[in-house]
C-alpha cells in the first residue's frame, strides 16, 4: 500500500479564549481563562454556574443572515473554524480544495436548538388551542445533525471529496483527525479539513451532564482544575477548531507553512463502562498511537493531556502514561489546556493537537493554571508556567464516555 507523509498546514478556531486560533494561543500563553458564570440561559437554581462561552462571536461574518438562523450554532462554529483554517493554509478556493474532503466531529450536535424546538411544543401543548399557530421548522432535522457540520462546510468552502460526520463523544475531534490521517496516508490525494465543533452550552446538557457527577460545582474559573487535589469536575464549554491535513508532497509543491507532521493515531476502546473509565483501555490507545508512528516511548518529549479535571478521569489517564512511559513520566513535560478553555468536547480534541502542533513548532508549552495543589497520586510533570521545550515528537489525547480513545503522535517537521 502506498503510505504517504501527513501535515498539518492550516488551523482556524473559535473558542473561550479568542474567536481566532491566534487569540487562543496567545491567551493561553499568557495563561488567561476563559471561563465564566453561564449566560446563555438564566442558571439561577442550578448547582452548576460555569461554562466557557464564546464571546462576541459574529456568525454573520462567514454566513447570510438565512444561514445563521438555520443553523444550530454548532455548525455556525464549525463553518468559521473551516473558513479561517482554509485560508491559513491557503487553499481557500481552486481545484485543490475541490478535490478535498471534510471529516468534522461531535458529541451533542444541535443539541440547542433541539431544546428550544422542545420548548415550543411544550408550550403549544400547554397552550392547547392558542398553541395552533406555532410550528417546528423545516430546517430542524437537517440542521441540527451530526453531518450538518461536515456537509455544510463542504458546500460553503466548496470541497467535494471524502464527507464525514463522527460522534464519538469527547474524543470525536481527534478521532475526526486521525480518520483524516489515515485517509491521505492511504493515498487520497486532495486536502483535508478535520476537527471538532460542538455547542452545549444548554440547560439540557449543563443539568445532564451536572447529574452524571461530571461538572464541577466551583463558582469561579478555578474550578478547573485537572490533576490537582480537591479537583470535583469539567466545566462545560463549547467552541470549534479544523485542521487543514495534506500529503507532504503537495504541500511542498504549495510551498506551505507547515505546522507539524502527524505521524500516528490510536483508536480503542474501553469495553469496561459507560462512565468511568479504565487505564488500561487509555494504555492501550497510547501504545497502539506509538506502535502506528513506528516509534517507542523513548521518543515522547511533550504530552498534551486530556486533563478534564473530573476525579475519575485524571487518576485514569495519569495512571494509563505511567503504565507506557513508566518512571520517564516524571520527567516529561506535560499540560493539560482545559485548565484554561474548560471541556469543549469534541471541539477539545482538534484544538489540543493543533496546540500540540504550535508547541512543536515554537518550541513553547502554554501554562497549565489553577493547579496549586497537586493530586500526588498523579505523577505527571504538569508545566504551570509557560515554558520552553526542544522536542520533537508528542502525543495528544482524548478520552470519552463509553470508554472511547484517541491518541495522535506528533513530530516536528524539519524538512523532508
Amino acid at each position: 500500500m502506498n503510505t504517504r507523509r501527513v501535515v498539518i498546514t492550516g488551523i482556524g478556531a473559535v473558542t473561550p479564549l479568542g474567536n481566532t486560533f491566534g487569540e487562543s494561543w496567545d491567551a493561553a500563553l499568557e495563561g488567561r481563562s476563559g471561563l465564566a458564570p453561564v449566560s446563555r440561559f438564566h442558571a439561577d437554581g442550578l448547582a452548576w454556574q460555569l461554562a466557557g462561552e464564546l464571546r462576541q462571536f459574529d456568525p454573520r461574518i462567514f454566513l447570510s443572515e438565512k444561514e445563521s438562523a438555520h443553523f444550530d450554532p454548532f455548525v455556525q462554529y464549525a463553518v468559521a473554524a473551516a473558513s479561517m483554517a482554509a485560508s491559513d493554509a491557503g487553499v481557500a478556493t481552486g481545484e485543490y480544495l475541490s478535490a478535498g474532503g471534510v471529516i468534522i466531529g461531535s458529541s451533542r450536535g444541535g443539541i440547542s436548538t433541539l431544546e428550544r424546538a422542545v420548548a415550543v411544543l411544550s408550550g403549544a401543548e400547554r397552550g392547547a388551542g392558542r398553541g395552533k399557530g406555532r410550528r417546528l421548522s423545516p430546517y430542524l432535522m437537517p440542521a441540527t445533525t451530526i453531518s450538518a457540520a461536515p456537509s455544510f462546510c463542504s458546500q460553503k468552502i466548496g470541497t467535494r471529496g471524502h464527507c464525514l460526520g463522527i460522534s464519538n463523544a469527547c474524543a470525536s475531534g481527534s478521532n475526526a483527525v486521525g480518520e483524516a490521517f489515515r485517509l491521505i496516508r492511504a493515498g487520497y490525494n486532495g486536502p483535508m479539513l478535520a476537527g471538532g465543533t460542538e455547542a452545549p452550552v444548554c440547560r439540557l446538557c449543563i443539568e445532564g451532564y451536572g447529574s452524571s457527577g461530571a461538572l464541577s460545582k466551583g463558582a469561579d474559573p478555578s474550578s478547573s482544575r485537572p490533576f490537582a487535589r480537591g479537583r470535583d469536575g469539567f466545566v462545560l464549554s463549547e467552541g470549534a477548531c479544523i485542521l487543514v491535513l495534506e500529503d507532504l508532497g503537495n504541500a511542498l509543491k504549495r510551498d506551505a507553512r507547515i505546522y507539524a507532521e502527524i505521524i500516528g493515531y490510536g483508536n480503542t476502546v474501553d469495553a469496561y463502562h459507560l462512565t468511568k473509565p479504565d487505564s488500561n483501555g487509555e494504555a492501550g490507545a497510547i501504545s497502539a498511537a506509538l506502535q502506528d508512528a513506528g516509534i517507542s516511548a523513548a521518543a515522547v518529549g511533550y504530552i498534551n493531556t486530556h486533563g478534564t479535571s473530573t476525579v475519575l478521569g485524571d487518576a485514569a489517564e495519569s495512571r494509563a502514561l505511567q503504565q507506557v512511559f513508566a518512571s520517564r513520566i516524571s520527567a516529561i513535560p506535560a499540560s493539560a489546556l482545559k485548565s484554561m478553555t474548560g471541556h469543549m468536547l469534541a471541539a477539545s480534541g482538534a484544538l489540543e493537537t493543533a496546540f500540540t502542533a504550535v508547541t512543536l513548532q515554537t518550541g513553547i508549552i502554554p501554562p497549565t493554571i489553577n493547579l496549586e495543589e497537586r493530586d500526588e497520586t498523579c505523577h505527571l510533570n504538569i508545566v504551570t508556567r509557560k515554558a520552553d521545550v526542544s522536542c520533537r515528537t508528542a502525543i495528544t489525547q482524548s478520552f470519552g464516555f463509553g470508554g472511547v480513545n484517541a491518541v495522535l503522535v506528533l513530530r516536528k517537521f524539519q524538512g523532508s
